[in-house]
């Protein structure tokens, strides 16, 4: 029977890594879990001794810093046939384990849930209305993914060259060979970042990053884009 390897990049997640934890195993059947893996970026706050005083079994290793380095550090650590990405801010529906397997079993071999913010935004609302069609442009790393570690050996995992998009770049390659489903659970993320930067502010400069890339931007040009609009200035 496959069984799901759960990898999680980290960098000062102290907020919220106790509850998100909780509910991964709160939600789930844990006969279906190989492992749950924390990969630290170099968390400068208390995010890992909170892990650690938990009392789980939680699989903790380091990388350098970067979500393409970190996935691609616990997919080399991981065990199980299934490998879930998930961000730390990111909660999964209930049963995701169940779910995730029973597309596997039918020869889905990667795909995501349909996602929505917990806000009342009006365009959050709708931009979480949107992921549940099966549309490339209508993805991101906010939705988890689940990959079967088979193919994602075979398309050589995350591309480390990307800082930022790392999640979109993996997901093109997937669409590329009809290799993705959105299961129509809901999946519910934080909006802490566009309510630290504004809704339209944070969104518009997601748009260009995402039109730069269509245009033939580098993964330098997207990073030193963001690093300058949204880090410093947003």
């Amino acid at each position: 029977m496959s069984k799901i390897s759960i990898i999680i990049p980290v960098l000062n997640e102290a907020e919220t890594i106790a509850d998100f934890l909780y509910h991964l195993i709160d939600h789930a059947d844990l006969s279906n879990i190989s492992e749950i893996i924390v990969v630290d970026g170099g968390s400068t706050d208390n995010s890992i001794s909170i892990i650690k005083n938990l009392g789980l079994s939680i699989k903790i290793i380091t990388s350098e810093k970067g979500r393409a380095k970190q996935m691609n550090a616990g997919a080399k650590a991981a065990k199980g046939d299934v490998f879930y990405f998930l961000h730390a801010d990111s909660f999964p529906p209930n049963q995701y384990d169940s779910l995730i397997l029973n597309e596997v079993n039918q020869g889905n071999n990667a795909g995501c849930f349909k996602m929505k913010f917990d806000s009342k935004h009006w365009w959050l609302t709708l931009a979480g209305w949107f992921t549940k069609f099966n549309w490339k442009v209508c993805r991101g790393g906010d939705q988890s993914l689940f990959v079967t570690a088979s193919l994602f050996e075979t398309i050589g995992g995350y591309d480390e060259n990307f800082i930022i998009y790392e999640d979109n770049d993996f997901t093109e390659k997937l669409y590329a060979i009809n290799q993705f489903v959105v299961i129509q659970e809901w999946l519910t993320t934080s909006a802490r970042h566009y309510n630290n930067k504004g809704v339209g502010t944070l969104q518009y400069h997601y748009w260009v990053i995402h039109t730069k890339k269509r245009l033939g931007a580098s993964p330098k040009q997207l990073n030193q884009y963001y690093v300058k609009h949204v880090l410093q200035n947003g």
